[in-house]
Order: C-alpha cells, then structure tokens, then sequence
C-alpha cells in the first residue's frame, strides 16, 4: 500500500512524524484530502483538526492547529503549525476560560488593531472548542 510522510510541527515541539495513507486539513479554501502522489501545493491552513490515518495500524490521529502552512510533495506533506496540539491533549474547560478571557478582552479593546488581535484569538478559539466537541462525539 502506498503511504505518504506527514510531519506536524509547531515552534514548540514536533507532534507529529510518521507514514500515513491519508490526511484531511483545513486549507485556505477548503477541506484538503491528502493521498500518496498528491499534486504539489503551499496553502495556509485554518484553524481546525489536521486527521492523518496512520500506515502502521489504520488508526486516525487528529491534531488541533491554530492556523499556519503546508507544503505538500508527491511523498510528503510538512504541516508547520503555529500552535499544534494532539486531540488527546485538548482540554474544554481550560479553552472555554481562555475564551471567556478574549471576550471580556474584546469588550476592552480600544483601537482597531486590539481588536483585531482579539477577534483572532477568539476564531482560534471557537474552532479548538469546535474540534473539542467533533473529537469528542458531542
């Protein structure tokens, strides 16, 4: 069976390294479905839930991203996160109080660039707690 290298990574750690027969990610346009021998392709990626199925046993692993870039090639795909975390490690109740933070932020914000900053964080948020909830069955 044909398998791509995915490599997940964040300026903190690395979260993800191994061979998979498929990926799904929020791009820029749209929802990307990844195959060994895929076109190459930059995009920016959205906020939301990188799934790659896994070679070794055909489990999914789902990881959170907070946006960044992918660079894909025929045999591998690079996913440079600016925030990534493993669906296993996203925690509801400590997002819903960075959420509830933003908002009260956003109700102080006094220029646009604040704001901007603001609503920013809170789109992230929303899609954690989005990815939460589908990882989640809720």
């Amino acid at each position: 069976m044909a398998t791509i290298h995915v490599d997940v990574v964040s300026a903190e750690a690395s979260i993800f390294a191994g061979e998979a027969t498929f990926v799904t990610l929020p791009g820029e346009s749209g929802e990307l479905g990844i195959l060994p021998g895929h076109t190459p392709l930059i995009s920016r990626v959205r906020p939301g839930t990188v799934k790659i199925t896994r070679a070794d046993n055909g489990q999914e692993e789902s990881i959170f991203v907070a946006g960044g870039l992918i660079e894909i090639q025929p045999n591998v795909v690079t996913v440079l996160a600016d925030t990534a975390i493993r669906g296993k490690d996203l925690d509801e109740a400590k997002a819903n109080e960075a959420r509830v933070r933003a908002e009260e932020a956003l109700r102080n914000a006094t220029d646009k660039a604040e704001v901007a900053v603001v609503e920013a964080e809170l789109a992230m948020l929303a899609a954690q707690l989005a990815a939460i909830r589908k990882l989640r069955g809720r």
